[in-house]
């Protein structure tokens, strides 16, 4: 089951956004520090309360019981940040669904939650009427990379970088 998170969730959200830091921290210790996160318990809250904010959880349903202790243990989180443009000089009037993170317990790999979220969160964008979803995947990330692409995402832009 997807459904919007809660405080209750927030112990296992900082679980599972450690176990994405250490993701990045592999592919780029020069960038992300280990064994931490994103997000603490204070800004998670406040994420909660922002309606442009929105934080969804997959929660394991009784369709995917490894053991009763499992039962209702969030499994994963979506990450989104709803932004518009108007009345640009430069750009067209556009509203996107940016998808600031998405994570799926290491445990849970493999059991199609990841396309869960995304198809929910792309079902949400519909309906409040997105014009697109956009996100960023770093570079060595190889996984995520294919996985977004089998959700039908593709390249929008590339940010590139020198290392001094």
């Amino acid at each position: 089951m997807i459904r919007s998170a809660n405080e209750e969730d927030i112990p296992r959200i900082i679980e599972l956004l450690h176990q994405v830091n250490m993701v990045h921290h592999v592919i780029r210790p020069d960038l992300f520090k280990p064994h931490t996160t994103k997000y603490n318990e204070q800004e998670l809250r406040s994420l909660l309360l922002d309606s442009s904010k929105p934080i969804f959880v997959y929660v394991n349903g009784e369709e995917q019981l490894e053991g009763e202790q499992d039962k209702g243990k969030v499994l994963g989180y979506a990450f989104c940040q709803i932004s518009e443009v108007k009345d640009d000089l430069l750009l067209e009037d556009i509203k996107t669904l940016y998808v600031d993170d998405i994570c799926v317990d290491e445990n849970a790999r493999g059991k199609h939650i990841g396309k869960a979220l995304y198809e929910f969160v792309r079902n949400y964008a519909k309906t409040i009427d997105c014009n697109n979803i956009t996100l960023n995947v770093w570079e060595g990330n190889n996984a995520a990379l294919r996985f977004y692409q089998s959700m039908g995402m593709h390249v929008q832009k590339t940010t590139m970088e020198e290392v001094l």
